[in-house]
């Protein structure tokens, strides 16, 4: 591995123990529609922006309950997830703070690069005094194709004009390892709620238990 001139960083599930919020919202207003849905379901989205989701939630649902309904799922399930962060209730990754202080005494700029909207980004960013901290910030108004694609993190090399195999991306889901492996960055993955198959394995340089163990992985491999 080269050496380590920027790091982008995912959002939900990495920087955010954001993704049981999401499932939590969601799993609450389908229960109250009546629509199944469990963990399973929520898990094939990860990392997945939220078009694709509801254009899914559609071929799934529609012909038993109907579009409306699901309109309704879509709507409430987001109203409801948009509450929860709101609050507040999202809390930090472990280690996330150690990973950004040693990168920021290294002089090593770090970017999130996230399936979810800017404004949401933003907020719980400013909400945990870490927005100033991210040089910048891709979200998914600024790519036509969500993860798996690797538009977003083409987008993010564009934005830090490093060369790639000077970039190391950071991931928690499966889709954000395919897309990042087919942006030709390398990628260590810190998985959140699903753990890596070998074919996952080999698309990372590295599969961590924590943020925290980042720092070392880099300071051995320069």
């Amino acid at each position: 591995m080269k050496n380590i001139k920027a790091v982008i960083f995912d959002m939900d599930g990495l920087i955010f123990d954001t993704e049981s919020i999401y499932y939590r919202g969601s799993q609450e207003v389908a229960d109250e529609l009546g629509i199944p849905y469990d963990a399973e379901v929520y898990n094939r989205f990860l990392g997945v922006g939220d078009s694709e989701i509801w254009a899914t939630y559609h071929q799934m649902y529609d012909e038993e309950f109907g579009s409306d309904l699901v309109n309704d799922f879509i709507k409430l399930s987001y109203e409801r997830v948009v509450d929860y962060l709101k609050s507040g209730v999202a809390e930090m990754k472990p280690g996330l703070l150690e990973l950004l202080s040693y990168l920021e005494e290294n002089n090593i700029p770090k970017i999130v690069a996230s399936s979810n909207n800017k404004d949401i980004i933003e907020d719980l960013l400013k909400k945990n005094n870490l927005f100033d901290r991210f040089s910048n910030i891709v979200s998914v108004e600024d790519v036509k194709n969500a993860k798996p694609d690797p538009e977003i993190f083409n987008k993010a090399h564009e934005v830090l004009g490093i060369d790639m195999d000077n970039l190391l991306i950071l991931e928690d889901s499966n889709n954000g390892v395919i897309a990042g492996h087919a942006a030709g960055i390398p990628v260590i993955m810190i998985p959140d709620l699903i753990q890596p198959d070998e074919e996952l394995r080999s698309k990372t340089i590295a599969v961590l238990d924590s943020l925290a163990d980042v720092p070392a992985f880099i300071e051995d491999n320069k």
